[in-house]
């Protein structure tokens, strides 16, 4: 070699050394990405790998099989065409950490500039995590917070700000919520759907309640309009005098009064006695002071706080990017309420679809497909089975074989992925001090993809922050995962 000559040891450049004999390149192309089978790819070139996986989104932890970091953000995927839909299914086993993954989802969501919103929470486990995050909790029950369920102020400034046709389909929104709401509300008191001459009745006496006052009309000026009978009350039910009136909207009246004279009272049936923030990164409503109720009870509480929560979420995004500002929401305890009364699931799907807007991300969270079963009617089992179905993305825990079978039926998992997650699944031993074998760790699925097997650990922050067992156990180790 001539000149000065190179030492072993010196390392090269990117496009090798500059001197005679070094290799050196003027210009060296970048390389190109070929996918195909492995059986194809690998006869026309040794060094294929396998696809690697995304990293985009909130880091949830590292591939099992290739320690490779995977990360999750449901609005991205649907935005470069992975998914179709952001709704996110979340099941498996008591104790492997469904609370901690969704909770790591809408930490980083928030860091990433979106808004965290909590309708319904049940257990009151999220009420620390929003706290920490800079956000605020409702607490809804006797002696704490009201909600009335046709408050519509968290879209009010939304609606102040739209014109013409943008604000008719926003009024046009918020009626059919409360309407939908107040129906849903009366199939819990009554236990039966309305008929139709009752839902016309119902939404006729909406419309004058709220002609009757300025600000958000309450269920006692519902009920107040419903007495009086104005036009086109009397109509609807083809009477003629005040006492043939009154005789044909009996059944109605009574069931709307449960709504303030029941176990209801002081809760749903008087002004709200909390305002949506529109600047708070993270909201949450804590129904958790009725978990001891009849469940009756319960479910009113949970509709009322999904639809108020939905508004927040519709008033949020009125007028903005849908890529600026993504909105997770979380559905915990969903069938809770929807099993108290047939025909709830199409009510509750009504009162939250949000979905339309591509920036929501919704996230429904549940132990097994039995609570599907556990729906009154089969027609409201299958619209449940449609929402496992239509979800984009499906994050699977450990769970026993016959869980599996039953998802199978609506989502492809083939036989390795089976006899992954049935492994994560806790054993029926007795054995005392033992930590969940499938804490932590979660197969993520998305149409007819592989999945992914995910495995996550928590900070100690994230463990005093997720710890749903506070009241019963110590918080698990640093070595634990997720709990």
């Amino acid at each position: 070699m001539s000149g000065r000559g190179l030492r072993a040891a010196d390392p090269p450049r990117a496009w090798g050394r500059p001197a005679p004999g070094g290799g050196r390149a003027a210009h060296v192309e970048g390389g190109v990405l070929h996918a195909g089978t492995t059986s194809q790819v690998c006869g026309l070139f040794p060094f294929a790998i396998g696809a690697g996986a995304p990293v985009h989104g909130v880091p949830i932890g590292r591939h099992l099989l290739t320690a490779e970091p995977v990360g999750l953000d449901p609005a991205e995927w649907l935005r470069r065409g992975l998914v179709s839909s952001t709704g996110v299914w979340v099941q498996g086993q008591p104790g492997i950490g469904k609370s901690a993954f969704v909770k790591r989802m809408i930490t980083g969501l928030v860091g990433f500039g979106g808004t965290a919103v909590v309708p319904g929470d049940v257990k009151g486990e999220y009420g620390p995590l929003v706290e920490a995050l800079g956000g605020t909790v409702w607490r809804i029950g006797r002696g704490r917070h009201a909600l009335n369920p046709l408050d519509g102020s968290p879209m009010r400034a939304a609606l102040r700000a739209a014109v013409g046709a943008d604000r008719a389909a926003l009024a046009d929104t918020l009626r059919a919520r409360r309407i939908a709401l107040l129906e849903a509300l009366l199939v819990v008191a009554r236990g039966d759907p309305l008929p139709v001459t009752e839902r016309r009745l119902l939404a006729a006496a909406l419309d004058a309640a709220i002609d009757a006052r300025a600000d958000d009309p309450e269920i006692p000026d519902v009920l107040g309009a419903l007495l009086y009978g104005a036009d086109p009350l009397p109509g609807i039910v083809a009477t003629r005098g005040p006492a043939a009136y009154r005789r044909a909207i009996r059944e109605l009246v009574n069931t709307l009064a449960l709504l303030c004279d029941g176990p209801l009272r002081g809760i749903v049936d008087r002004p709200s006695t909390f305002r949506a923030d529109p600047h708070a990164r993270a909201v949450a409503v804590d129904v958790s002071a009725l978990d001891g109720d009849a469940d009756d009870v319960l479910a009113a509480a949970m509709l009322s706080a999904w639809a108020w929560s939905a508004a927040v979420v519709d008033g949020r995004r009125v007028g903005r990017p849908e890529s600026i500002e993504p909105v997770a929401v979380v559905q915990d305890e969903l069938w809770r309420a929807l099993r108290v009364a047939p025909g709830l699931v199409e009510q509750a799907d009504r009162i939250t679809r949000l979905n339309r807007h591509r920036g929501v991300v919704s996230f429904q969270v549940t132990h097994s497909l039995d609570d599907l079963a556990a729906l009154p009617t089969e027609a409201d089992r299958a619209k449940a089975r449609g929402l496992v179905a239509r979800s984009g993305m499906l994050v699977l825990g450990g769970m026993a074989k016959r869980e599996l079978d039953a998802l199978r039926g609506l989502v492809p998992i083939s036989a390795g992925e089976s006899g992954l997650v049935t492994s994560w699944a806790a054993p029926p031993s007795w054995t005392t001090g033992a930590v969940h074998p499938g804490r932590g760790r979660y197969l993520v699925k998305s149409g007819e993809r592989v999945g992914l097997p995910v495995g996550m650990t928590l900070t100690p922050t994230e463990t005093g922050l997720y710890d749903t067992d506070r009241a019963l156990c110590p918080a698990p180790g640093p070595g634990q995962g997720a709990g």
